[in-house]
């Protein structure tokens, strides 16, 4: 089958709950897919993340298989034998005391939320049902009811509601907003280092340190998603090590399977974590021993291949090449590592038809909040790669 005839299929029995882009793809290795059609393209989206050790890693693939051929699901009323490991590499390496398995993102910062709340019910004594958690305009934490609910993009909300109650919204990068937020009720202020899917907004520089300063005074978790951020993605193991900060809660996901598995984790100290009781959370496919496996080699790629290393080396490259193009649609080139965003102004009349003619070119990449251009190619990238595609960038934002 052709392209056209998937994607007519697509679009008639799947819901309509996506728009991507045009093309078909069937196969991928390292920074590379190729599409049903045979034509080769360069990922710069990298699943939002998801596969920051490039597409089909062998080695990742080879104890996937393994995996599977020996066990691949117990549920949560049996211990594996993969799990005990996973948690105790991914504490040892994030320097967190406790971990606990989920599958998506989305589940890690509900996993979060849940545990922010116990920590203020049970440790800092808030009033039964009075918890209050911050969070920041133009945040993306997922599409559940209760984080839809505290979106503040409308289009998340329309038809969703009614939505649950404790969220306070104040602007991202604000830290004077944040402490005039807070009061004795708040247990959490819940922030993305960087807003990936706002739009690749970096936060003014010590915004983080001040969030942790002012956690600290008032007694309150900081809880960071690091889920696009994370495991190297900004070339640091964490997006807050840039500025030296050790949140009270992490969330991750997507890299921590490299793209293979749902894999997610939220990672604290016992404080908080060590408040869960038998019953009070939980997921059948949580910890199980294939994503378990499939995570730990994740890992050790990550480690051993020096990805959060050569992020930070091509990402600073990448940033400097896209700088120097010379457009009249560019507003601004922003980022940090591999995460980079091109602000495009209003002229050029939005984001997406520059995605499109990227695709034609043989760059995938795809438009966020309508006039930006997300970069985040796998880490496994290398030089010629980047300006292959810059290249190809440069010539779409100059004669299109």
């Amino acid at each position: 089958m052709r392209s056209e005839e998937y994607m007519t299929l697509e679009d008639r029995y799947n819901t309509y709950n996506y728009k991507p882009l045009d093309v078909v793809l069937e196969r991928g290795e390292g920074v590379w897919v190729w599409d049903v059609d045979g034509k080769r393209y360069l990922d710069c989206l990298s699943s939002y993340s998801a596969v920051n050790q490039g597409h089909c890693h062998p080695r990742i693939r080879q104890v996937m298989v393994e995996q599977a051929a020996k066990l691949t699901l117990t549920g949560r009323a049996f211990r594996n034998d993969q799990l005990p490991m996973l948690a105790k590499e991914l504490c040892e390496l994030t320097g967190y005391e406790m971990m606990l398995p989920m599958n998506t993102g989305t589940e890690a910062v509900e996993t979060a939320l849940k545990a922010a709340r116990k920590w203020g019910y049970e440790v800092k004594r808030v009033p039964d049902g009075q918890a209050e958690i911050i969070t920041c305009a133009g945040n993306f934490h997922g599409r559940s009811i209760t984080i839809v609910g505290f979106s503040t993009e409308q289009k998340y909300k329309e038809g969703f509601g009614p939505f649950t109650p404790g969220f306070l919204t104040v602007p991202y990068g604000d830290a004077s907003a944040l402490e005039a937020a807070v009061t004795d009720n708040t247990v959490a202020f819940l922030v993305e280092p960087i807003q990936g899917e706002g739009g690749v907004l970096m936060p003014p520089e010590g915004y983080l340190k001040q969030a942790r300063e002012i956690c600290d005074r008032h007694n309150v978790l900081l809880v960071t998603d690091e889920i696009q951020t994370g495991l190297g993605r900004t070339g640091k193991l964490f997006a807050a090590d840039w500025e030296g900060v050790r949140s009270d809660v992490v969330a991750i996901g997507k890299a921590l399977s490299g793209g293979f598995y749902p894999v997610s984790a939220v990672l604290a100290d016992r404080p908080v974590l060590g408040l869960f009781e038998p019953g009070d959370h939980g997921s059948t496919f949580g910890g199980n021993p294939l994503g378990a496996a499939v995570a730990r080699e994740a890992l050790k790629v990550l480690v051993d291949e020096g990805l959060t290393e050569n992020a930070h080396v091509q990402g600073e490259y990448l940033l400097g090449r896209l700088r120097r193009v010379e457009s009249d649609y560019i507003a601004e080139v922003r980022g940090r590592g591999l995460l980079t965003g091109v602000e495009l102004k209003p002229e050029a009349r939005g984001a997406r038809r520059f995605a499109e003619a990227l695709k034609d070119e043989g760059v995938l990449c795809k438009e966020t909040h309508e006039t930006v251009l997300r970069l985040a190619p796998p880490l496994v990238i290398g030089r010629e790669d980047v300006d292959w595609a810059v290249e190809r960038v440069e010539k779409v934002l100059t004669s299109l």
